[in-house]
């Protein structure tokens, strides 16, 4: 699991995390959320060690994050991965070349297992078809879609490759950031749907910031909402939908 104590963040004389003590428990979706600038991203980026706390600790499992090497740290991070706000490609590399960027910086230079690689991910975001129904089918679609650039894609295919290369090595924890923003209501529900798909079939741990109250309802296990830098609830998605606490009342008010 993930567990967090007394953490806290300071940018300058603004304080965006006030002695958060929270537990993200493992092979659930935790949806963490809360209005703009309440912390959610400075948040998982401490999880992930791209930023130090002020104050506090982070336990993935039994590694205190701010405690590792940089060796250690990178170790622990192939445990992970990262679904960025906007899906993050490289516009200069195709399909492919996204996927399996983050293998092929860890040294694994095999072509061969980083081609099944990527045809096994994006298959699990299905953007191809199942190979085993249509072998023949499978490799052309594959030919074709390893080869678009970023600018040939849809923004939900922008999201699927973003989420298909989070997935490569089989990760144990997967961090979403606003995986539906910017996309339609079909999209944006195909996008939850193919989270919940993928935390059923490989167990992971997700953990996903959204503004998206229907994403919420779609796909949480757990909710956290942060509010003035604190932490105002932690509890399951029945507990958050029938909460009187006045923060969850107007979110839930503001983003129906």
């Amino acid at each position: 699991m993930i567990k967090i104590n007394n953490l806290s963040k300071s940018f300058g004389d603004k304080i965006i995390l006030n002695s958060i003590d929270l537990t993200i428990e493992k092979g659930k979706t935790t949806c963490i959320i809360g209005k703009s600038g309440s912390g959610k991203s400075v948040l998982i980026k401490q999880i992930v060690g791209l930023l130090p706390p002020d104050q506090g600790s982070i336990f993935v499992e039994d590694y205190e994050i701010q405690k590792l090497s940089r060796k250690e740290l990178f170790k622990i991070r192939e445990k992970m991965g990262y679904v960025f706000q906007g899906a993050a490609l490289f516009d200069s590399y195709n399909v492919y070349e996204n996927v399996i960027l983050g293998l092929f910086e860890r040294g694994i230079c095999d072509f061969k297992y980083l081609e099944s690689e990527a045809k096994r991910v994006l298959q699990a975001v299905q953007l191809l078809p199942d190979a085993t129904n249509d072998a023949n089918l499978f490799e052309k679609e594959w030919k074709i879609l390893s080869q678009k650039m970023p600018s040939d894609l849809s923004g939900g295919m922008r999201k699927r490759v973003g989420v298909a290369r989070a997935l490569v090595g089989t990760p144990e924890y997967i961090f979403y950031d606003e995986p539906t923003t910017g996309l339609d209501p079909v999209t944006s529900n195909q996008i939850d749907e193919l989270i919940v798909s993928i935390q059923n079939r490989l167990k992971v741990t997700s953990i996903v910031i959204t503004h998206d109250l229907f994403s919420v309802y779609n796909i949480a296990d757990s909710v956290i909402m942060l509010h003035n830098a604190q932490k105002v609830f932690d509890g399951n998605i029945e507990e958050f939908k029938s909460s009187q606490l006045q923060p969850v009342i107007e979110f839930q008010n503001r983003y129906k």
